[in-house]
């Protein structure tokens, strides 16, 4: 990379830690894990571990791909390093427009919050958080992992204080009426809709679990990047979904699951059940810190992904410069550009081109998570010393057969769910493919007139002698 191109070395391990946190719990945790309860009832739970246990493998995927490749410094490159150019062009891409939509559908969420609090339309109270986040990832990265620090910091203190809650309130220590573990089959079964529901869910599941990836991604820019991602793949993959699947079933004991509404907090009304009536504002503060979490890092990972892909010539090679305190301002600048647009058009269109973008990124970072899936798997058979290493995946190639297995799954059963949805999304897969494609074609077009140019100039040159 060139001088000129390169980031600063700031962030320190703590910030690594918390960010990887950070890209995780947000408000599809503390609000979306309610339409899981709600589809799926207690065992909802199993959705959790089934899409958990996906994401943690392909966390120790990438584990063994950072200690392969150190000098990759992108979730998306180690396509490039596995399946070619093409692969590391379209995963950039389509990272890319993941985090681009989730910039909006967190701003607007902040937006709907603060309003509680503050008299104002909503978009502009979206557009002051998008200048907010956008000042703050200006700074320097130091300043974005301090943001991401105290943040995720608060997000999980909020998680242990409420399973130390609502672990005494299960067990009948705290509860009027003895323990509550009933919960998970007075009403209905463990599974009230079916097993169906429960394979479902994991497409709205798998969606809240994506984020551990930032490591990768926020790991270029701290001294050690590779014990950064071995880190994140050995020991913060399994704390998440720790969090997620210990406090959601403490929610499903605690709270008779037909009382769960899709779009409500399960965890406000499990601290109103357990009579903590201030439980709706002291989470209605900590959900506002997610949603400013994840947007923070969403400006974040938009910036560097372009900055990595301009770098490599996938992107305009002016948006690679970085400025004096080596922050790359040009992709964050271009990034909360479309961050802005993309309020603007959901407040304008919420239900129609908002709901439209929406509905394909489901699609869009399940095919950049299996072509990661099947880059690891050309990487290791080229590089058979990693199973050595600290991090590795086990009983290769099996298990990670099974991994792409359940990936696709889990896209059939989205095709299932919303048919028209999985067909947008595949088309937005596409896009990228036809214009690395076309790419190409002006590429070698350009060479072979610039060739053809240089030829008649020397055969002018000869006949002039």
């Amino acid at each position: 990379m060139a001088r000129s191109h390169e980031l600063s070395r700031t962030l320190l391990p703590r910030h690594i830690t918390m960010i990887t946190i950070g890209g995780v719990i947000g408000a599809g945790l503390f609000v979306g894990s309610s339409a899981a309860i709600a589809a799926a009832g207690p065992a909802a739970l199993l959705s959790y571990v089934l899409a958990g246990t996906i994401v943690f493998i392909v966390m120790r995927m990438l584990g063994e791909m950072a200690i392969t490749h150190p000098g990759v410094r992108s979730f998306t490159e180690f396509s490039r390093a596995g399946l070619g150019d093409a692969a590391g062009f379209i995963a950039g891409w389509l990272y890319w427009y993941f985090w681009i939509v989730v910039v909006p559908i967190e701003a607007i969420a902040g937006a709907q919050i603060l309003q509680q609090w503050i008299d104002l339309p909503m978009w502009q109270i979206g557009l002051a958080l998008m200048a907010v986040m956008t000042a703050v990832n200006l700074l320097s990265a130091r300043s974005y992992g301090e943001f991401e620090f105290w943040f995720s910091s608060i997000k999980v203190a909020a998680i242990i204080a409420f399973i130390l809650v609502a672990t005494a309130f299960a067990f009948g220590f705290t509860s009027p009426h003895g323990a509550t573990f009933a919960n998970l089959t007075d009403h209905g079964g463990f599974a009230p809709k079916g097993w169906v529901p429960v394979v479902a869910a994991v497409t709205t599941v798998f969606f809240s679990l994506v984020g551990a990836e930032i490591t990768t991604v926020a790991a270029a820019e701290s001294k050690e990047p590779e014990k950064a991602v071995v880190r994140m793949a050995t020991t913060i993959t399994w704390r998440i979904l720790l969090f997620y699947v210990v406090s959601l079933g403490l929610i499903v004991c605690v709270v008779a699951w037909p009382m769960v509404k899709p779009g409500e907090s399960p965890f406000t009304l499990a601290l109103n059940v357990m009579g903590f009536k201030w439980g709706s504002a002291v989470m209605s503060f900590i959900i506002l810190t997610a949603v400013l979490s994840c947007l923070n890092s969403a400006v974040y990972v938009c910036s560097r992904v372009l900055h990595v892909m301009a770098d490599r010539g996938d992107a305009p090679r002016w948006l690679a410069e970085v400025n004096s305190q080596r922050v790359p301002a040009r992709s964050i600048l271009l990034g909360s550009l479309v961050g802005v647009i993309g309020v603007v058009i959901a407040i304008v269109s919420p239900n129609r081109v908002f709901a439209f973008l929406i509905s394909t990124t489901g699609t869009v970072i399940l095919f950049v998570y299996l072509m990661t899936a099947i880059a690891h798997i050309r990487l290791r058979r080229r590089h058979p010393e990693t199973e050595t290493k600290a991090v590795r995946v086990w009983l290769f190639p099996w298990l990670s057969y099974v991994t792409i297995g359940a990936m696709v799954a889990v896209l059939i059963a989205m095709a299932g769910l919303g048919a028209f949805a999985f067909l947008i999304g595949l088309v937005m897969v596409r896009v990228p493919g036809v214009a690395f494609s076309m790419l190409t074609l002006a590429v070698g077009m350009m060479a072979f007139l610039t060739a053809s140019s240089s030829r008649g100039v020397a055969r002018a040159s000869c006949t002039a002698r």
